[in-house]
């Protein structure tokens, strides 16, 4: 069990509704998210062609911040708002895949560009899992 899973079923709030799995896993998801699309963006500022690389850059750099919030937000269970947590999953869904699909653009010439992608697919995907789960 990860420190994810261990924090969200220990709290008071009880987990009797809750898939502690997929919860636990998008949260992992977004924040190993955020921390590959930051890097992707200082790794694109570093790339002779930089001028090139702006538009990945700008949207890794908005990746980072929306998957950092969405993470955050899935880890406060007290008082959850679901209207805004579905639309905070909603959200990173959509910052993911239009990542991935700029990072994918540049994958055969940026290694780092390949990796964020996979990392973006990946959390895109965790946040579907979880939206299914909760309706």
């Amino acid at each position: 069990m990860t420190h994810i899973s261990s924090m969200i079923e220990t709290h008071p709030n009880g987990t009797t509704d809750l898939d502690v799995q997929k919860l636990a896993d998008c949260i992992a998801a977004c924040f190993e998210c955020a921390q590959t699309c930051t890097a992707c963006a200082d790794d694109c500022l570093a790339e002779d062609m930089v001028a090139d690389l702006r538009n990945c850059i700008r949207l890794n750099l908005d990746c980072a911040d929306i998957c950092a919030t969405t993470g955050s937000i899935l880890s406060r269970r007290t008082g959850q708002n679901l209207a805004t947590v579905k639309a905070v999953l909603e959200s990173c869904r959509t910052a993911c895949a239009a990542c991935a699909a700029e990072c994918e653009k540049h994958a055969d010439m940026h290694e780092h560009c390949r990796v964020c992608a996979e990392a973006c697919r990946r959390c895109e995907q965790a946040c579907a899992d979880l939206l299914a789960v909760i309706g």
